[in-house]
């Protein structure tokens, strides 16, 4: 097991299927990418700007956001962040991984889909509560997200007026041009910027991800710190000491040995989102010119009772990384069930269970989950965390940033862009009839 301070690797779950000479074999590779990418050169260069943000976001503009975002927490009940795919998803995984940790304002997202079902029991739930906006969006123009904002902005200048509502939306855009930029300026929106060289998918630790997260009451600081410090882990230039590239080796290794799936599989309800924004980091980046390990999830034990079966016996043609958080709440335990002569009746089978703690059944329903994996011929990486907070999750995201930038390059794809997406908007608007 190797340990990085926000987690540790456990690749013992690998020895029947890919050797360590042969993760070995990719160290140049990696070094050489990882060289490229310190360079800011190669496929994709000109959106390497998220290697800079843990130590670039500390300044007067960081403390700008503080600021407006404690005022912020002062005047609402509720915080409606639009945005789709990289300009929500980070900062909901944060969110969702952190929940016990928040404080202030209800932050909520919309523009994430087009179901009328969706938007119309969120506006429902937020009835006449105190409500702000924060809208992100590099174009404003992106179909999804412009139609939540013209809603929630109709609504916002019903409730408040014109000129106050202008005061309670805050516009997270491209820094000179586009739609929203535009519409920002003209109205006088409090606005912050996504920097050119900077995808949505790798935008946490901007202003994206960091505003919602500040009005929730979360540390961004401590959040930037900690992905601070996983960078200068993974610029080390010796692999086994370098998770990031350890991870991709690892991921590309199995590839070439015809494992084309990963699940990222966790044991902890509240990592859900996360794994989201993983599937899409990893399948926006990876996912190109018939190339990619495709990402999937599962969340146990609930999965266990449905994908379990595929994972264990199905096709072996996947490999799965666990996410694992030691910590929860280590007071919580199984009670007692006793009888009218003070024994535990057992009618449910739990006696053996009595005062042991979920922490502790739950971690040996992953350990045996893990066991059983590996007994059936799937390839196991274990990810574990001591602890969820915002330093070490900053230091999970930028380790999962910076090994995608490594593995995509290995592949050969150019890591930094997504021409597929636009394949389904073309059409869609084809079919709106979009002048």
């Amino acid at each position: 097991m190797s340990n990085w301070g926000a987690f540790s690797l456990q690749l013992d779950g690998l020895q029947d299927v890919i050797a360590n000479e042969e993760i070995s074999a990719y160290a140049d590779l990696t070094r050489a990418i990882g060289a490229e990418l310190g360079r800011r050169e190669g496929p994709g260069a000109d959106y390497l700007g998220w290697l800079d943000l843990p130590q670039a976001m500390v300044g007067p503009e960081l403390q700008r956001l503080e600021d407006a975002a404690e005022r912020a927490r002062e005047d609402c009940d509720v915080v409606v962040v639009i945005g789709i795919g990289g300009s929500y998803l980070g900062a909901q995984a944060v969110l969702s991984a952190l929940t016990d940790r928040t404080s202030g304002p209800e932050i909520v997202f919309a523009g994430t889909h087009l179901c009328s079902t969706g938007l119309s029991r969120l506006l429902r739930d937020i009835g006449d509560r105190d409500i702000r906006l924060c809208v992100i969006s590099k174009s404003g123009t992106t179909l999804e997200p412009a139609v939540s904002f013209r809603l929630f902005r109709t609504l916002l200048e019903e409730r408040y007026g014109a000129e106050n509502a202008r005061r309670r939306i805050t516009a997270v855009t491209d820094s000179s041009r586009g739609a929203l930029r535009t519409l920002a300026d003209a109205e006088g929106y409090d606005t912050y910027v996504i920097p050119d060289d900077v995808g949505g998918r790798f935008s946490i630790l901007t202003p994206v991800g960091l505003w919602p997260l500040a009005v929730a009451g979360l540390d961004v600081r401590a959040l930037l710190e900690g992905a601070g410090d996983m960078s200068v882990v993974c610029e080390n230039t010796v692999q086994e000491a370098n998770p990031a590239h350890l991870y991709a080796a690892i991921r590309n290794g199995l590839y070439n040995k015809g494992y084309t799936t990963e699940v990222l599989s966790t044991f902890h309800s509240d990592l859900g989102y996360v794994q989201e924004w993983w599937k899409q980091l990893f399948g926006e980046s990876e996912g190109k010119q018939g190339k990619g390990i495709f990402p999937a999830s599962c969340r146990f034990t609930t999965d266990l009772h449905s994908m379990g079966q595929y994972i264990q016996d199905g096709r072996r043609e996947l490999f799965e990384t666990f996410l694992v958080v030691d910590s929860g709440v280590p007071d919580l335990t199984v009670p007692a069930d006793p009888g009218p002569d003070g024994a535990d009746r057992n009618s449910d089978g739990l006696a053996y269970l009595v005062d042991r703690s979920l922490d502790e059944i739950n971690r040996k329903a992953f350990e045996g989950t893990r066991a059983a994996h590996i007994a059936g011929g799937v390839p196991v990486i274990s990810l574990e965390m001591r602890t969820l907070d915002e330093w070490s999750l900053g230091g999970l995201l930028f380790f999962f940033e910076k090994a995608v930038a490594v593995s995509g390059r290995m592949l050969g794809v150019n890591p930094f862009d997504q021409p597929g997406v636009e394949a389904y908007k073309n059409e869609m608007f084809k079919l709106l009839g979009k002048p």
